[in-house]
């Protein structure tokens, strides 16, 4: 009798404690990183109901959850934006075959809270990837078509230019606005440029960015003719800091920048980087960062063939550029609130009150640490960051340290 009692009161308190509350979670006393709002200081952040409530240097509020972040670093959840999710169970590359990867099992314990699956699905096969994947997944998922209307199914499919329609992959696109982002050029092998311009035509006219997936042809086509001719500002160029067959590099066998490359950025050229299983050599990156160009946009390439090579995940790509002389508020911007506005979603990727509550905080480490390319060579750095917890839409998803968990005996 008395435990029904005591169920009865606790039924009756709760939802009276939960209306005493101002906030249903506060982030305090951690160093605030918001590009677009130009915050880069101690502040604390609230939420309530799944957005971002109110941010400023001192909340005193009560709180469904409190979490103390001093020491620590406090972002909008992390965008990456070249990924490949549309997984599933024929012998197919990345659409809809097993070398994709489920995105909620390698997001969050890196920050991430919305990936961009780049070009895995075409106007064919989307709504199967939308249907399985994008509706299924607790992490944000968009999508760039690939202009191949099966997608990325690997070898004759995707050399097959009958099947690289721009109207339909348009047409596509402007029937799910706001998650098909873009559309992706990717492993042709000829020597045509109709692929790419195929792939314009779909951008320009469903007013969304192309991703380029360049070269694989000998002699290798003009990066130049590129950069400064066919595509067009905003249009993104993956792999930048790849050194592959049949496709020229951004730094020359002298070391040098190849003089193109700093006006085409100028010009609104994004470069991603895009590190992959293949695409990201420190002979490309250091001597590029040292020569002070450095990439719009950082991003993983995820899939099963890059994610446990030299690439382990999104923050260990970020934590090169810090080891390789961008500053944390850079890295942080190139990873939230810069993807965002190159994807057209400038909803996302900051902090500003009313936005929603995707946020991540993380821990940077001083040590000696190890970092890995595509060629198994190693990079010496003092700085790593760590993931300490993320909040997906204003819920926590992952908790390193139990930020965000009352002690178990008190």
């Amino acid at each position: 009798m008395k435990t029904n009692i005591l169920s009865i009161i606790l039924c009756l308190l709760v939802p009276l404690m939960a209306l005493g509350q101002d906030y249903d979670l506060l982030i305090k006393h951690g160093h605030l990183i918001d590009p677009k709002n130009g915050i880069d200081g101690v502040m604390d952040v609230a939420v309530k109901d799944g957005k971002i409530a109110r941010v400023a240097a001192n909340i005193n509020a009560q709180a469904g959850v409190v979490v103390d972040a001093g020491g620590k670093y406090v972002t909008p959840g992390i965008l990456d934006i070249h990924t490949h999710n549309f997984h599933g169970n024929t012998g197919s590359y990345l659409a809809n075959g097993f070398s994709s990867v489920q995105p909620d099992g390698f997001t969050f314990k890196a920050g991430v809270t919305t990936v961009v699956d780049v070009g895995s699905s075409g106007w064919r096969n989307f709504e199967q990837f939308k249907s399985q994947t994008i509706d299924k997944s607790k992490t944000r998922v968009l999508a760039f078509l690939n202009i191949v209307g099966t997608g990325m199914k690997g070898g004759s499919w995707e050399q097959d230019l009958n099947d690289m329609d721009g109207r339909l992959t348009a047409a596509t696109a402007k029937r799910f606005p706001g998650v098909v982002v873009g559309v992706k050029v990717a492993h042709y092998f000829g020597p045509e440029w109709d692929p790419v311009e195929r792939g314009v035509e779909a951008g320009t006219l469903a007013d969304i960015p192309v991703m380029i997936d360049f070269g694989g042809v000998e002699p290798e086509l003009s990066l130049e003719e590129l950069f400064m001719e066919k595509l067009r500002p905003g249009d993104i160029f993956t792999h930048t800091f790849g050194h592959v067959d049949g496709r020229i590099p951004i730094v020359n066998d002298d070391g040098k920048l190849e003089p193109f490359v700093k006006p085409a950025q100028q010009r609104g050229i994004i470069f991603d980087v895009g590190h992959g299983g293949g695409s990201f050599r420190f002979d490309q990156a250091v001597p590029a960062m040292e020569q002070g160009f450095r990439p719009n946009t950082i991003s993983t390439d995820l899939h099963t063939g890059s994610m446990n090579g030299g690439m382990k995940d999104m923050l260990n790509v970020m934590s090169k550029f810090l080891n390789m002389g961008m500053n944390i508020q850079q890295v942080i911007e190139a990873s939230t609130w810069k993807p965002a506005q190159v994807i057209k979603r400038q909803d996302l990727g900051h902090l500003t009150e009313g936005a929603v509550a995707d946020i991540a905080i993380f821990s940077l480490r001083e040590g000696n640490f190890g970092f890995i390319d595509v060629q198994r060579k190693k990079m010496e750095g003092t700085q790593k960051l760590e993931c300490e917890l993320t909040v997906r839409d204003g819920s926590v998803v992952y908790d390193l340290n139990g930020l965000a968990s009352p002690v178990w005996n008190k």
